[in-house]
């Protein structure tokens, strides 16, 4: 029989099922919903009052946090030096507006969402926007690492039975966020909203309840480790001079960590509503103005109810219990002020645990733009310039949520080791940003003639310059007074650089490989075809088939003899079929299949180079995941070898298998005109599949479109 008979006659199956969702799509939609088309996009833009939870909500989070790393860092020269936490306070504070009033300037002149990497890059060149690049990434991702881990201590705070189990905590939040995030930056901004803003008010609302106690009631107000001798760890007792100066210097980096996440609005533009870069310099300021404020309320309180806390409790509180479990200084502050009300304690704990996790969620939509942003300039895999279904990058997430989970388990979910390594990328991206403005001003004053703009503009360098005197100092800071836990941060930035450059490197080699240039194409000189055949069923006449409507200059089948007596009967229904295209065996005395067609390959390809070997290969469609472990291996390994040869072409021929059909029910099915005239339903096919009818099957006195 011929293999193109057999493909008119018998091959041909009388109704073909299109569009079948796959098993898989159903899962998938529950978790992160329906997919959105395209034009949609403008629908997830955010406004104001969306926008500041989801792009704010890590500089926000930080204050529940960086007053606790001043208080734990001077703790090591004991309680002669924790008065001197308010003061730190202050200059952290100033360093905040400073930035927030650069990035201000940032967002107005450079919209398009690269932030600190489209400043520097452009302004100092692409060495320099990778660096920022870099440190961005890591920062990104020890937002998450440490916000995560955070949240889960001033949960154990408040349910200490939860103690032992931080790591499996932090873990879980972390896949949670990244599932949320899967459906798409609004719905998980809109689920955020509500805890950002509950936060805000819990403690604001505590700092005013505070103040109202003290001032007006004359209430005291002490915290449950004022009462405990706080001592200088072992080797440093009441420091002085230089030292007492570096330990100053020290805590204050360690403050600096309030800083965090100021930069994500800047990066985050494009997914505010128009006027969009108005909106995110009005996002800035508000998130400035109430992130100050809770920092110095949040220090001023620890300074009025004698929050007191210790790297080593067990060694430096002296008179605590044994056993004492040292509670997050928010915590110990939020009990001294609650002290007559409970259930304001239980909220405190609650949203400071809830919006140090959904902190996070500024990394979750920073990180994916910033990669995607990268990959576009080919520093990245291009996966990372893709939109999900729900028009969110998705790879960019799912990346950075593996990621985080390393750096947890690596750091067994420790919050204090982990702010550690925090800092020093968020101020390599700040100094390098606001010395990339101070250019961008410097060239546009250069042309610019127009007296009220150059006002306008020496007035925006003026601000960032001194943002870039006051980030510059504190980089400085970090980088003399943390440089034991610095480096880790530090070496995986040069990490990260290395690897973009030689992304980088690679796409432009495949990109100059790939360019249309005055060589013309050679066309070869005939085509040898080869249809692999193991035995003789429906799957190889198909290939045959195929193969033959391709006309070739040659066309044979070819067999591998590993067993003599399969080889035997092969070739008896060969002829018993009476098959017109010749069949050859490849001997291999050592059973190996993919070695002898490899050979032959090559020795075709060497008799005659400037002709082109085109080898088919049947293949199974199979509907399970663990049937593809039961079909195809064989002609997976050849492919995978053959694709590497030159002059070569791999063309798979697919046999749909019954199992590739998604099993639904059943439901009449009638053609398009059949109940106008009057026929009745003829057939039936899964319910929401597409049918195609055959040309065949349809009356030649009908018109088909009617």
């Amino acid at each position: 029989m011929e293999p193109a008979e057999w493909w008119q006659q018998g091959g041909q199956e009388p109704l073909r099922f299109l569009n079948v969702p796959n098993l898989t799509d159903v899962p998938k939609r529950i978790l992160i919903g329906r997919a959105l088309r395209s034009d949609k996009l403008g629908e997830t833009l955010l406004p104001k009052r969306i926008a500041l939870p989801v792009f704010a909500s890590d500089a926000l989070s930080s204050v529940a946090y960086a007053p606790e790393e001043i208080l734990l860092t001077l703790s090591i020269a004991g309680v002669s030096a924790i008065h001197f936490s308010w003061q730190i306070g202050v200059v952290v504070a100033v360093v905040m507006l400073a930035v927030v009033a650069s990035y201000r300037q940032n967002v107005h002149a450079y919209p398009s969402g690269g932030g600190d990497y489209e400043v520097a890059t452009v302004n100092h060149g692409s060495n320099s926007g990778l660096v920022v690049a870099s440190a961005l990434m890591v920062d990104y991702v020890l937002t998450v690492a440490v916000s995560t881990t955070s949240g889960v201590a001033n949960v154990v705070s408040a349910v200490p039975a939860l103690h032992g189990h931080e790591l499996a905590l932090s873990i879980t939040l972390v896949v949670l966020l990244m599932g949320m995030n899967l459906r798409g930056v609004r719905e998980s901004g809109t689920a955020f909203a509500v805890p950002t803003y509950a936060f805000m008010i819990g403690v604001i609302g505590m700092v005013g309840y505070g103040l109202f106690r003290h001032l007006l009631l004359g209430d005291t107000m002490r915290a449950e480790s004022a009462g405990f001798h706080l001592e200088a760890t072992p080797g440093n007792g009441a420091l002085t001079g230089f030292a007492l100066v570096f330990l100053l210097l020290r805590a204050f980096s360690s403050g600096c960590a309030a800083l965090t996440g100021v930069e994500a609005i800047s990066n985050g533009v494009p997914a505010f509503r128009t006027p969009k870069s108005r909106n995110a310099a009005t996002t800035l300021l508000l998130m400035a103005g109430i992130a100050v404020t809770m920092f110095m309320g949040i220090i001023y309180l620890a300074h009025l109810t004698g929050t007191q806390m210790a790297e080593n409790p067990a060694q430096q509180l002296a008179g605590a219990p044994a056993g004492y479990q040292q509670k997050t200084a928010l915590a110990q502050i939020s009990q001294a002020v609650f002290s007559n009300f409970t259930p304001g304690f239980y909220f405190i704990a609650a949203v400071t645990g809830l919006i140090l996790v959904l902190a996070a969620n500024t990394a979750f939509n920073g990180f994916p733009v910033l990669g995607s942003i990268l990959a576009q300039d080919r520093y990245l895999p291009r996966q990372l310039h893709t939109r999900g279904d729900r028009l969110a990058f998705s790879n960019g997430i799912i990346l950075l949520a593996a990621v985080a989970v390393v750096f947890i388990a690596a750091f067994d979910a420790d919050p204090n080791r982990l702010i550690q390594l925090y800092i020093v990328g968020v101020f390599v991206s700040f100094n390098m940003s606001q010395s990339g403005m101070i250019r961008h001003w410097t060239r546009l004053l250069r042309t610019e003639t127009d007296p009220k703009e150059r006002r306008r503009m020496q007035r925006s360098r003026l601000i960032n310059g001194f943002g870039l005197v006051m980030t510059a100092a504190v980089l400085l800071v970090v980088l003399v007074t943390k440089i034991g836990h610095a480096w880790i941060a530090i070496a995986t930035m040069v990490t990260l650089f290395v690897m973009m450059k030689a992304i980088r490197r690679h796409y432009d080699r495949v990109a100059d490989e790939l360019a249309l240039d005055d060589e013309k194409p050679v066309r070869p000189a005939r085509i040898h075809a080869i249809v692999l055949v193991s035995k003789l069923h429906k799957p190889t006449l198909r290939a045959l088939a195929y193969a033959e409507l391709t006309r070739p200059h040659t066309l044979e089948a070819v067999t591998v003899n590993v067993d003599q007596a399969d080889t035997d009967e092969l070739r008896a229904q060969w002829e018993e079929q009476d098959v017109q295209v010749p069949l050859k065996a490849l001997e291999s005395p050592y059973r190996e299949v993919t070695a002898p067609v490899l050979e032959y390959v090559r020795r075709l390809r060497s008799s005659s180079p400037r002709d082109v070997v085109s080898v088919y290969i049947p293949e199974y469609v199979v509907g399970h995941w663990y049937e593809h472990l039961l079909h195809n291996q064989s002609a997976l390994r050849l492919k995978g070898r053959l694709l590497f040869k030159p002059g070569v072409m791999v063309t798979s021929v697919p046999w749909q298998l019954e199992s590739s059909e998604r099993r639904r029910a059943v439901r009449s099915y009638s053609a398009p005109g059949d109940v106008r005239r009057g026929e009745p339903r003829r057939r039936t096919v899964p319910s929401g599949a597409a049918v195609e009818i055959p040309a065949a099957s349809a009356s030649p006195d009908k018109d088909p479109a009617k």
